[in-house]
């Protein structure tokens, strides 16, 4: 299991005033990003490789900005 005792937490600049329902993401942890669900902290964590992060974040603003859907 990975140890993210050190992990800091922040909330997506996106997630705007939604009542917290978003993401929070720790990118201070060495070659891993973490993503766990604001409304559940001590649930289930998602861990992604610092590139797998990095392409995750560049594909999905390439999509927004071209006003395409994911799917």
């Amino acid at each position: 299991m990975t140890d993210l005792t050190g992990a800091v937490w922040r909330k997506s600049t996106r997630s705007g005033d939604n009542g917290g329902d978003c993401v929070e993401v720790a990118t201070n942890l060495p070659a891993i990003v973490a993503v766990r669900d604001s409304k559940d902290r001590g649930g289930a964590v998602l861990i992604f490789s610092t590139a797998a992060w990095r392409t995750f974040v560049e594909e999905a603003s390439a999509t927004e900005l071209s006003g395409s859907a994911l799917r």
